[in-house]
């Protein structure tokens, strides 16, 4: 199989190149997610597609983490890559994944216990309490499953094998996709359902994709001993994962503070939303790839002390994820309406369309502003640079939640989706500044 050389040639075709299998396979992934929706949209109600999407900026939230995870693991992989040290590198992967495979069983045994009480702090409609909960406490058993797929998914990523994360993604959304019509519709299993369709596919791609790793990693000549757990690659790992986590889950904290807004006008405006928030999160997945992988390509290049090079894949970026979001802004202007339509049934309520065909009309012609902003902070999050990267989220976070809290009395459920542009506008200006003083260049994590 072959891996792409991000170290020579046009810059811009290498980012390319690589983001694609990654968008491919995020698309594949998030097609389960919205299948998920459908199917219980359709066959079982608008409760049940409520229901699931109560818990979806929380579920999210934890998927940032084990993306930010895998970032951090990524980032120290692929400078030691783009350095030839073989043997640091086998080190900082068996040390990211002893150390998010604890993380992850940790945080699945405080999920389980807490789900419905987790579910009643966001203030989920009583009429959908026991199937959001029920939904949650599964999603939690497969938490370590999730998170190791993802850590798995980003070294391969580092290593410029995105083909094989790619194949295993088309694998389990495959699989997910036929379990949900199994389970939904012949076991007549509602929202628990598509939860264990969800986690049955996610372990089995994890092992998969484990086994693949460990017979990846003989290719690499090593020139020392490999230790399998280092504190001192732990210690670099953290410096780069704590803010990518933090970037990472900045929007999902966000979309869960908000989420106690929204589930406050109703399951009917939640179904709508939620149906959104679906398509949201497929059309950002070709920009949040086009992030990882300057992400990718920064490391590797200032490893191969190749800095200039950075500059130039930055700059090549700007015109692939402007291409990307104006045939989003296209897409959702010509088509909202069948797009959510397609998540609801002949019993949905008005008010469930008007919400999502609202949201996706405004946010259409915002995304190119999250695309600079991926970019860019993928730029500074591959060069180590993460101080004023981890403030620039923040901001975003701050401004989405005090807009949502503060305007929803006064905008109704609306202030949710104008708070989105503020933030993502915010955070691309502060990181953007940060990337001219060039400071980004002289980051040492080695």
């Amino acid at each position: 199989m072959k891996t792409n050389d991000m170290l020579r040639g046009s810059a811009g075709k290498s980012l390319f190149l690589f983001a694609l299998p990654m968008i491919i396979g995020n698309l594949f992934q998030q097609f389960y997610t919205m299948v998920d929706a459908v199917i219980v949209g359709r066959f079982v109600g608008e409760d049940a597609l409520a229901a699931v999407g109560a818990s979806y900026a929380l579920t999210t939230v934890f998927i940032s983490i084990a993306i930010g995870g895998g970032v951090g693991a990524s980032v120290l992989t692929s400078q030691y890559l783009g350095g030839k040290d073989y043997t640091k590198m086998k080190t900082s992967i068996f040390t990211a994944l002893f150390t998010f495979l604890a993380i992850s069983l940790f945080l699945g045994l405080f999920g389980v216990l807490l789900s419905s009480s987790i579910m009643q702090w966001l203030n989920t409609p009583v009429n959908i309490l026991g199937q959001a909960s029920l939904y949650l406490r599964i999603y939690f058993f497969g938490l370590p499953f999730l998170f190791m797929y993802n850590v798995l998914a980003s070294i391969f990523n580092s290593l410029g094998k995105s083909q094989i994360p790619l194949y295993l993604l088309i694998f389990s959304s495959i699989l997910n996709v036929f379990l949900d019509l199994i389970f939904v519709i012949n076991f007549n299993m509602g929202v628990a359902g598509v939860a264990w369709a969800t986690l049955l596919a996610q372990g089995v791609s994890a092992v998969i994709s484990f086994s693949l790793l460990l017979k990846h990693l003989n290719i690499y000549s090593d020139k020392g001993t490999i230790k399998k757990y280092d504190l001192s690659a732990l210690g670099k790992m953290f410096k780069i994962a704590v803010p990518s986590i933090l970037q990472q889950s900045i929007v999902s904290i966000g979309m869960m503070l908000v989420q106690s807004v929204v589930n406050g006008f109703g399951s009917e405006v939640l179904a709508g939303y939620s149906a959104a928030m679906r398509i949201e999160s497929i059309a950002v997945v070709p920009l949040a790839a086009m992030g990882n992988a300057v992400s990718t390509f920064t490391a590797q290049n200032i490893g191969a002390n190749q800095k200039d090079r950075v500059k130039k894949g930055y700059q090549n970026g700007y015109i692939i994820v402007a291409a990307f979001a104006l045939i989003i802004c296209v897409t959702l202007e010509l088509f909202h309406t069948p797009i959510i339509s397609a998540f609801l049934n002949k019993e949905s309520s008005t008010l469930a369309l008007q919400t999502g065909t609202a949201y996706l009309k405004f946010m259409g012609f915002f995304f190119i502003m999250i695309g600079l902003k991926m970019i860019t902070d993928g730029l500074l999050r591959g060069a180590g640079d993460m101080k004023v990267f981890t403030i620039a989220n923040l901001v975003n976070l701050s401004i989405r939640v005090f807009v949502a809290f503060k305007f929803a009395p006064v905008w109704g459920v609306a202030a949710v989706w104008y708070a989105v542009p503020m933030g993502w506008t915010a955070n691309y200006l502060l990181s953007f500044s940060r990337y001219l003083t060039g400071r980004w260049k002289n980051i040492k994590l080695k």
